[in-house]
């Protein structure tokens, strides 16, 4: 499902213009996402080898998908998925931070991975995560920026580890999963930076469901297409109503994206960040043991 179309030199997969939007000329496919249409929803594969790293070239083809959604009025439900049954997204590469900085501002104006996530929660489309695999770190902040979240109880493994390297959640970690599990359980899962597997993870709030992996896709394709039938004008109500009571200010979530790109550059975070590497840190094999690999980095 992936398109693997660069917008300046390779040939079209699978045009934009296919999935219903209306696409600037210069926009020709996505290289990190591929995109299935059914009617008024859309399902999203994520797809970014070798492990979904969230990087420019995925925050760029998230910016121009946002976009393109949004411009495109029959649009109403946005399922994103994971084409990597192991890795839903990991985290950030962080070897590209300001990169990929620089390509979340051509949404917001801002460069910051916590306003462009929190842009989709804000926006009129109702978006749901289904998940597979390992979504830490950004990536949990992505799939806590969607609407709902349903994960596999098969693979699924979630965690907010930036503490172990001496930086907060910069992209509305915070923002939201104090929201959604109470203080005590959200210092647990920010300063312990465990992983925590799908049962877990429902438990305390993190996800709306926990579900066999057999029963996942049919349960979220369902609800999906659910709600595509309700009227377009109430779907956006409701979410305007509730982002008013749960969803933080732009001020806190731009705070805390600051905080994570000052501490992310201190020495202490830079020495972490150098351990991690030399243990396998953003290699496939490695990363299957996150929270093992960091608990075992020296101070």
């Amino acid at each position: 499902m992936t398109n693997t179309v660069d917008r300046d030199s390779r040939g079209p997969a699978n045009t934009a213009s296919s999935y219903g939007f209306a696409a600037p000329p210069s926009i020709e496919s996505f290289e990190t996402l591929g995109v299935h249409r059914e009617s008024s929803v859309l399902f999203v594969d994520i797809a970014a080898p070798p492990m979904n790293l969230l990087g420019p070239a995925m925050v760029r083809d998230l910016v121009f998908f946002i976009q393109q959604a949004e411009a495109d009025r029959g649009l109403k439900v946005i399922v994103f998925r994971s084409a990597d049954p192991d890795y839903f997204i990991p985290h950030v590469d962080v070897t590209l931070i300001q990169q990929y900085r620089e390509e979340a501002a051509k949404l917001t104006g801002e460069a910051s991975l916590a306003l462009m996530f929190r842009h989709l929660s804000a926006s009129r489309l109702v978006t749901i995560a289904q998940i597979e695999g390992r979504v830490r770190a950004a990536g949990s902040e992505f799939v806590l920026a969607c609407d709902m979240r349903f994960a596999a109880l098969d693979s699924a493994i979630f965690a907010q580890p930036e503490p172990a390297f001496g930086a907060p959640p910069g992209a509305g970690g915070i923002q939201h999963l104090v929201r959604l599990m109470g203080r005590g359980r959200a210092l647990e899962v920010m300063l312990g930076a465990e992983d925590f597997n799908a049962e877990l993870a429902e438990r305390y709030g993190w996800i709306n469901r926990a579900l066999p992996a057999s029963e996942l896709k049919d349960f979220v394709q369902k609800l999906a297409h659910r709600i595509a039938k309700f009227p377009a004008s109430g779907l956006a109500t409701v979410k305007d109503r509730v982002n008013a009571i749960a969803l933080a200010t732009a001020d806190d979530f731009r705070r805390d994206s600051d905080l994570f790109g000052e501490a992310a550059r201190t020495p202490e975070s830079q020495r972490r960040f150098k351990a991690a590497f030399g243990s396998g840190f953003q290699t496939r094999s490695a990363e299957m043991d996150l929270a093992g690999l960091i608990g075992s980095l020296e101070d």
